[in-house]
């Protein structure tokens, strides 16, 4: 639905006042748990040191070495974690040299973890792939998420999205808690990853909506993106105090109760409500926010919304589905040129994080620093986008990550730790890269499809996580493959990115009638008079679907 400009009648509540402090936090507190929702699996799955059970001895480890047979490892020679010698006629007095499996079980080291996930059911040799599995089921639930929380969000409405996803996570993970199998566990860390991804792309939407221009820059950087990595950077500090996985997960799970009583302090979208024709809903919240910042608003906020209504055009509101995403020319572009840059960095992004270089030191530690670098990413972003078009942004961090993976196989090996730095600071790139495409995105989707367009967004980023871990893979055959491929594909990124619209200073788009053209360049152009011609793109005035490229 197209009424006045949303943005210009809005104005009274001003940038920055109570409501938008209220909404900018507790917006930005829910994504917390999205931060260590997958990512505890590093602690929760971790494999400890671990061999076969040797009952005979008694549980003497003395003999250990002639018990266990030994294999080379990476070089190293080390007791074998799946086999163990055979006793001759089961006496305890002598072996064979025939091995045999762990017919008992195997013994784990409680050194660094009272118990995880793998000790519990025994994930281990022929059962090891299960480990990582678990996290591509997590994965699948993110997929799956994204697919339908958009269409739920946009036909249910932000606020009703946002809380019974929360609620969701919340309680399949308390599940979790109680498995007592590891298919229980899948089960319910599916339906965990349903919520995660859905409850975030809700909490992220409402936000754009509610806040003001230069309001949602902040929000979608210093807000989410900041609180994100803040939940991330509480994961390893969790886990290094919490050895037991049930436990760990418990305390990970619990604090999502806290959210249940913001219900009553952060609204539905009023920009969503007009879309649906329910303008007096729409003015009852923002005559309640220029309350709590102390402003008084006019008699009527939506004079031209409230004519359609008495008129009866807005009682039979289309229903949008995934095919408006497509539907039109300018939309359809918009669509998939997000799509495939989103897909293509979620590659390089986590492809970097399971690829990077010398970190096998302490866990926690690493964690730690991952996050660390999260934050700091995005509050550079924020000083960024203050002075640089989006735009600028994203396709100059792309195409410099690239650049620089592309550049690390010339690093000797003697230099290893320079090859440390040129990946972290790549990595950096590409997550500041992602935290404006959020931005950008949510800014170029119209209110109407902005959920659905997000979700899609989302679902492509995520069928690129379920390819990255084949990166590293091609790494145990030639270690500098994966960062030419990575750095190929980054650079490729950054060079599409050019083609995305500037929304800078830009209103949000209400309906499918107001989305931009691409950026495109100016290809050819009919010979002029002039001796230089400049092609610009603007809009017919009549139509915001019939848009020309004209030489002047």
């Amino acid at each position: 639905m197209t009424t006045e400009d949303y943005d210009q009648i809005t104005s009274f509540l001003g940038e920055w006042g109570t409501f938008q402090w209220t909404v900018f936090l507790l917006l930005s507190l829910s994504t917390v748990p999205n931060g260590y929702a997958g990512m505890s699996m590093v602690f929760l799955s971790d494999t400890p040191a671990h061999h076969c059970k040797l009952p005979l001895l008694n549980g003497s480890l003395e003999n250990l070495t002639w018990a266990i047979p030994e294999k080379e490892i990476e070089g190293v020679t080390r007791p074998s974690t799946c086999s163990r010698y055979k006793w001759i006629n089961n006496t305890g007095a002598q072996l064979s040299n025939v091995t045999e499996g762990c017919l008992d079980g195997w013994e784990y080291s409680t050194d660094q973890y009272d118990n995880t996930i793998v000790t519990e059911w025994n994930l281990v040799c022929e059962e090891s792939w299960k480990v990582p599995f678990s996290l591509s089921i997590f994965f699948m639930g993110v997929l799956t998420g994204s697919f339908i929380s958009g269409q739920i969000s946009d036909r249910f409405g932000r606020k009703v999205t946002l809380f019974v996803t929360m609620a969701v996570q919340t309680l399949s993970s308390l599940v979790q808690v109680a498995s007592f199998s590891w298919e229980m566990f899948c089960v319910f860390f599916f339906i965990t990853g349903i919520g995660q991804i859905s409850n975030y792309v809700a909490a992220y939407v409402l936000g754009c909506e509610l806040l003001g221009k230069s309001s949602r820059v902040t929000f979608s950087t210093l807000g989410v993106c900041v609180f994100y990595g803040i939940g991330y950077a509480l994961l390893p500090l969790f886990a290094y105090f919490i050895r037991s996985w049930r436990v760990l997960l418990a305390a990970l799970s619990l604090p999502g109760l806290l959210y249940i009583p913001l219900w009553w302090f952060i609204p539905e979208s009023p920009r969503w409500l007009l879309t649906k024709g329910r303008v007096e809903e729409a003015e009852a919240i923002l005559r309640a926010a220029a309350k709590k910042n102390g402003i008084t608003p006019p008699a009527v906020i939506f004079k031209q919304a409230k004519h359609l209504v008495h008129k009866g055009e807005l009682k039979n509101e289309p229903t949008y589905t995934y095919l408006d995403l497509v539907r039109t020319r300018k939309m359809r572009n918009v669509t998939v040129l997000n799509c495939a840059i989103w897909f293509i960095i979620t590659i390089s992004y986590f492809g970097l994080s399971l690829n990077t270089p010398n970190m096998h030191g302490d866990p926690y530690l690493n964690c730690l620093l991952f996050a660390v670098m999260e934050i700091a990413a995005s509050v550079g972003v924020w000083l960024v986008l203050k002075v640089v078009p989006r735009r600028i942004v994203i396709a100059t961090t792309l195409m410099t990550a690239g650049t620089v993976l592309l550049f690390i196989h010339l690093i000797s090996t003697e230099y290893s730790v320079l090859g440390v730095v040129l990946a972290m600071s790549a990595k950096f790139g590409i997550t500041a890269a992602f935290s404006v495409l959020y931005v950008s995105a949510a800014e170029q989707f119209p209110t109407v499809v902005r959920g659905m367009g997000m979700g899609l967004c989302s679902m492509s980023s995520k069928i690129g996580s379920t390819i990255s871990p084949f990166f590293p893979y091609m790494g145990q055959y030639n270690k500098v493959l994966p960062y030419i491929l990575m750095g190929f594909l980054t650079v490729s990124a950054g060079l599409l990115s050019v083609l995305i619209p500037e929304t800078s200073g830009i209103d949000l788009p209400e309906d499918l009638s107001q989305v931009q053209t691409l950026n495109w360049c100016c290809l050819w152009c009919k010979k002029q008079p002039k001796a230089i011609q400049t092609c610009k793109t603007f809009q017919n005035t009549s139509s915001m679907e019939n848009s020309q490229l004209s030489c002047v």
